[in-house]
């Protein structure tokens, strides 16, 4: 089984690390209270990731796309349109943010979605391929494009 916390370093390196899909199928961005799963691996086949995309039931603006190493452990999710964060030092966070891996204690920090790395963040199609962008993975899975309902 999969080891379930990293030091920072190791969790720095996995995120940077390049990966790839697993297969080059096509997924289906999903419809409205679905989740689409891709497997990757790293370029080398030595490191196994997984990346995760939920779409909320009654929002459709809503959705969360999440990258995980060694399948289990998350290292980063963005949330769009979700409920707002509270960081464990109090400080609110507002509806669209990134998680990213901290040391003891996983995906419990938020901070604001970077603009320099998520040019539109209230798009679905470009926020997913900014967060491909941002994860290190090349290829991107091919998948279809989001719809609206």
């Amino acid at each position: 089984m999969a080891k379930r916390s990293l030091t920072q370093a190791e969790a720095d390196v996995l995120l940077a690390m390049p990966k790839r899909p697993l297969s080059d199928g096509l997924h289906e961005f999903p419809s409205r209270g679905g989740r689409l799963f891709v497997p990757l691996v790293s370029h080398d086949g030595r490191e196994d990731f997984a990346l995760d995309v939920s779409r909320d039931n009654i929002d459709l603006a809503k959705a969360k796309y999440q990258h995980r190493a060694r399948r289990v452990v998350p290292l980063a999710r963005l949330d769009l349109n979700g409920r707002p964060h509270t960081n464990p030092d109090g400080r609110p966070m507002p509806r669209t943010h990134l998680h990213l891996y901290r040391e003891g204690f996983g995906l419990a920090w938020a901070f604001p979605v970077p603009a320099e790395s998520f040019g539109q963040p209230g798009d679905l199609g470009a926020a997913l391929d900014d967060f491909l962008r941002f994860c290190n993975v090349d290829p991107w899975p091919v998948i279809t494009s989001p719809v609206s309902a």
